[in-house]
């Protein structure tokens, strides 16, 4: 191959590469969506200092009064365990979408490592416990105690750090399918507990059946009314 095959070869592969991602940015940053961060945090925030099971219950209550239809009914609620950038975490998913997700999070045991860098902001609201965070290119790390919102926003990386009881809110906003590869990279090749994959994989699609659902209603009333 020549000189001018290789350089078309590199051009067609940033084009079949590039279009797709510049056109899942552009439908992120103009598309409507559920919630925002600040909204999930002042919900949060309510229940903080109390016993984390029974913050997480009456969260999940509010967030179904709020969000109608777009909360996972209390029969799905799953812990499910996290195994990612070294640490070890368990989540409970609330909602998602392919742009969104809320969910409880937290370890009972002290666990540390890498965050991951993501396609998407993601922040924490802290309930109980204590978390630490060292970000790319400083010197320092910074603690975060119950009541405080960590914001780790896209493309950031930094070192984590849970002491055991520490639990947390979460949300997420971004292309979320794409967070699915860091998050279960240590299932994978680490821990091989692919029932734990499953139980991830079930639980999402669980979650994008019922927005899927969801949107289908609202086009089906929409095309009614015109």
């Amino acid at each position: 191959m020549g000189l001018f095959g290789t350089i078309w070869k590199v051009i067609k592969w940033t084009i079949i590469i590039g279009i797709p991602i510049l056109a899942i940015q552009f439908w992120l940053e103009t598309k409507t969506y559920l919630t925002t961060d600040t909204e999930i945090a002042k919900i949060a925030e309510k229940y903080v200092g109390e016993p984390h099971e029974e913050a997480f219950k009456k969260i999940a209550v509010e967030l179904r009064e709020k969000f109608p239809g777009h909360i996972l009914p209390e029969n799905d609620m799953q812990w499910i365990f996290v195994n990612a950038g070294g640490w070890m975490g368990s989540m409970c998913l609330l909602h998602a979408s392919l742009t969104e997700y809320i969910l409880l999070f937290g370890t009972a045991v002290d666990t540390s490592g890498h965050s991951g860098r993501y396609w998407a902001n993601i922040s924490d609201t802290i309930l109980t416990g204590s978390f630490r965070q060292w970000k790319e290119g400083e010197i320092k790390s910074e603690m975060f105690k119950p009541g405080d919102t960590i914001l780790h926003a896209w493309g950031e990386t930094t070192a984590v750090q849970w002491t055991a009881g520490t639990w947390m809110v979460e949300y997420g906003r971004g292309f979320i399918p794409s967070t699915m590869v860091f998050a279960l990279a240590d299932t994978v090749f680490g821990t091989t507990d692919f029932v734990t994959m499953f139980y991830t994989f079930r639980i999402y699609a669980k979650a994008l059946i019922q927005e899927t659902s969801l949107t289908l209603l609202d086009w089906h009333s929409q095309v009614q009314q015109m």
